[in-house]
């Protein structure tokens, strides 16, 4: 079993934590239709990326019900 040789002081042991804290998000907003985005990722709500379209989104998408 592992056994520490010498005390470590809680100013040690809190500077070794010191870069364990969470980060905010940091969202952005769509230049398309305005809502809050991941930077770097496809709009969920319009499929836009970088002034294009990417992903159409099923409203958008005319199925025949025969292909259905």
């Amino acid at each position: 079993m592992a056994v520490q040789q010498n005390k470590v002081s809680k100013s040690r042991r809190n500077n070794r934590r010191a870069h364990d804290a969470l980060v905010a998000a940091n969202p952005n907003e769509c230049p398309n239709c305005g809502e809050l985005k991941r930077p770097h990722h496809v709009c969920g709500s319009c499929g836009y990326y970088a002034d294009r379209e990417v992903v159409a989104l099923v409203d958008e998408i005319d199925l025949d019900e025969d292909a259905a």
